[in-house]
């Protein structure tokens, strides 16, 4: 049940598999949270370790945080998300989006182009292998033909929407089902909220009920000046990725994402740390003690954050698990 935290959850994993798979047990059983998103970059599966969790548990749902649609075909997918699907059915939710040109150019060696195209190329195709039908879709960029999934699930599984500026948070409305937004400040709201929206009502919906997902990096901490170094050390390249350096410039921040760019490509990391400035940290981190970082997510379920999704940054697992703990919804009922 949602409160002034909304529908809280955590990101996973964190740490090792099966550890994450305990956390789970730990998350339905122990802590009352009702959903878990899966994050993916270089660490275990999304899909391998949502099987494990889904049957590690019996209630909670799980979603997807993002897995990208460049390094899977929509039939892999599909394969994946029916599995899911059966295994648990109604408690898993796929979400998708572009990735990164790091992850997906860099680290996957596939071209990163034309992400709006392909990723509504992948959902149509989705839709109709999750369907039960004989795909036959042909794209600007993907296209399937007579591909029919041997493992649809009993209940529909939802399609969740990664966006980040204006034409992808129309797309997410228009093919979506559901938002997963990241990294955004709380003015942004408004903007990031009103797009989706206008997607959807191009698609003849009102989304204005959708659930809207985000993850937010947090440090539960009463040394605030540490933690924004840790932001800056850990997140200095991520910022100055193409997709998100736009991004932050949508939101008003041309000038910082223009010195992180060039900076990071000089290879000047003091430059990306300064243009990381103390305000842009706290407008897109959630940092200070406990009653201070409640009332920060609160400020952003006000904005329309359905699910506000904890990334803990934390220096070990034991304080990472601790933040967890005292969030957990049975424990702040």
């Amino acid at each position: 049940m949602a409160g002034p935290l909304g529908r809280l959850a955590f990101t996973l994993p964190f740490a090792d598999a099966r550890t994450s798979v305990e956390l789970a047990q730990r998350a339905e059983g122990d802590w009352g949270y009702e959903a878990i998103w899966m994050a993916e970059t270089a660490g275990p599966d999304s899909f391998t370790l949502a099987g494990a969790v889904l049957q590690a548990t019996s209630q909670l749902t799980l979603g997807t945080a993002i897995v990208p649609v460049y390094n899977r075909t929509p039939a892999v997918l599909a394969m994946s998300a029916g599995t899911l699907g059966q295994l648990a059915p109604g408690r898993f939710v796929l979400g998708l989006g572009s990735s990164s040109h790091a992850i997906i150019g860099d680290w996957n060696g596939v071209s990163f182009e034309a992400p709006l195209g392909t990723v509504r190329d992948a959902v149509a195709i989705l839709r109709q292998a999750l369907a039960g039908e004989k795909t036959d879709y042909e794209g600007p960029r993907l296209r399937s033909k007579g591909f029919r999934l041997g493992c649809v699930p009993p209940e529909p599984v939802p399609i969740y929407l990664a966006a980040l500026r204006e034409k992808m948070l129309n797309l997410a409305g228009e093919v979506g089902e559901g938002l997963i937004i990241n990294f955004q400040p709380l003015e942004a709201m408004g903007q990031i909220t009103s797009a989706y929206r206008a997607g959807a009502a191009k698609a003849g919906r009102d989304g204005s009920s959708d659930e809207v997902v985000s993850r937010f990096q947090i440090a539960v901490t009463d040394d605030v000046a540490m933690a924004r170094g840790i932001v800056r050390a850990g997140f200095g390249g991520y910022l100055a990725q193409p997709v998100y350096n736009k991004f932050i410039a949508w939101c008003g921040y041309e000038q910082e994402a223009k010195e992180i760019r060039e900076g990071f490509a000089r290879r000047d990391r003091e430059a990306v740390g300064r243009a990381i400035h103390d305000d842009l940290i706290d407008r897109i981190v959630i940092l200070g003690n406990e009653a201070q970082c409640k009332e920060k997510l609160a400020a952003f379920v006000e904005a329309g954050v359905t699910t506000p999704v904890l990334a803990p940054l934390a220096a070990s697992k034991q304080d990472a698990v601790r933040m967890i703990e005292a969030f957990a919804p049975a424990r702040n009922r």
